[in-house]
């Protein structure tokens, strides 16, 4: 009865693998009621490799190339399982292929801003998003650790485990790095080399290894690239506090101009873009005023100064009385956000009253 059951036996002559597809990491040989035929062929192709596990544990591994399966070529098998030395003994096991290609274009990202602390800003939150490769590496720990007994495993299986595992190394890689955020994002590849040798370990514990890793954006959120801005703004001006305060009001004109049209403040409707255009105006005309040592009303007869004073009277003897008052309103606000001082508000102040029609 024993003979006529292993006579029915089915036996496999040939074990390959053929990938189909992108994206298989793992596959298991279909092995269901056959067993492997004593001086069966084994094929292992270019970016594969291929593992016997019997008994649930890892009985060898064969690189490319093709293998002719005897109790001899396997040893260990042949120690685990004893034949009937009448016939030519067969043998069961599971057999695994592993793919040992690159994995390329594996996408990366935070999809929430990351705190880090940085040298320039202190506490700064960013975003960043990448791509990296990988390949397998080591089999037999890729089987223990990750893929286990499973018929197929793919980059899909594993894509949420290493975006996860990128995301907690960026923050310690940064630290580690000590460059400032303003110069990993200049110099990304820089950003990408530090990442890269911080995650090179974790993927060594199960079995991959990392071939490259690329970051194609580093950025702050919106408000604090708003601030960002403001910064550079303020470094290209330098020390010159006339350009400073020039930039300042020339940021302020546009929001000033918008919340008149929409009828805010004392004035209302009436003052509009037109009176924001004034206001603009006057604003310049004291900026000049005060960085040439003072308003009209003390210039010491200095003809430099007299000329913007003299510029200044045309457009305000013309304004009428809800345009003073707005204006007024509007340096008022100016004045306690730090942009004028009081003594340039109060000269302002004065000379407009006068102008009153």
């Amino acid at each position: 009865m024993a003979l006529m059951d292993f006579i029915k036996k089915q036996f496999i002559d040939i074990i390959q693998w053929t990938e189909e597809g992108d994206g298989t990491l793992a596959w298991r040989y279909p092995m269901r009621d056959m067993e492997i035929q004593n001086g069966a062929t084994l094929v292992v192709r270019e970016s594969q490799l291929a593992m016997f596990v019997n008994e649930g544990k890892v009985a060898d591994v064969f690189m490319p190339g093709t293998y002719k399966l005897t109790t001899q070529t396997l040893p260990v098998l042949t120690y685990l399982k004893n034949w009937d030395k009448l016939f030519e003994s067969p043998f069961k096991s599971d057999v695994y292929f592993f793919s040992t290609r690159q994995q390329i274009d594996q996408k990366w990202g935070t999809p929430q801003p990351i705190t880090i602390r940085d040298t320039d800003f202190g506490m700064v939150r960013l975003r960043a998003f990448g791509n990296y490769a990988y390949r397998v590496a080591d089999p037999k720990l890729f089987h223990t650790e990750i893929s286990g007994t499973r018929e197929n495993y793919t980059v899909d299986d594993l894509d949420g485990q290493l975006r996860g595992l990128i995301l907690q190394h960026i923050s310690t890689a940064i630290a580690a790095s000590g460059v400032p955020f303003l110069d990993l994002a200049a110099n990304q590849m820089m950003f990408a080399d530090a990442l890269a040798k911080d995650l090179t370990p974790a993927f060594e514990k199960v079995g991959l290894k990392l071939e490259g890793m690329t970051v194609q954006n580093v950025s702050l959120p919106e408000e604090l690239q708003k601030i960002l801005d403001q910064k550079i703004g303020m470094g290209m001006v330098g020390n010159d506090m006339g350009k400073f305060m020039q930039y300042q009001t020339a940021q302020s004109i546009p929001k000033f101009a918008e919340g008149a049209g929409q009828g805010g403040g004392i004035a209302g409707d009436a003052m509009g873009l037109g009176a924001g255009v004034a206001l603009g105006q006057v604003l310049a005309q004291n900026l000049q005023q005060g960085l040439q040592g003072g308003s009209s009303s003390n210039n010491n007869g200095n003809p430099a100064s007299q000329q913007p004073a003299a510029a200044a009277t045309a457009p305000a003897a013309a304004m009428k009385p809800e345009d003073v008052m707005a204006t007024l309103e509007k340096l008022g606000e100016l004045k306690s956000k730090g942009i004028l001082t009081q003594e340039e508000f109060d000269a302002k102040k004065v000379e407009l009253l006068k102008k009153l029609v």
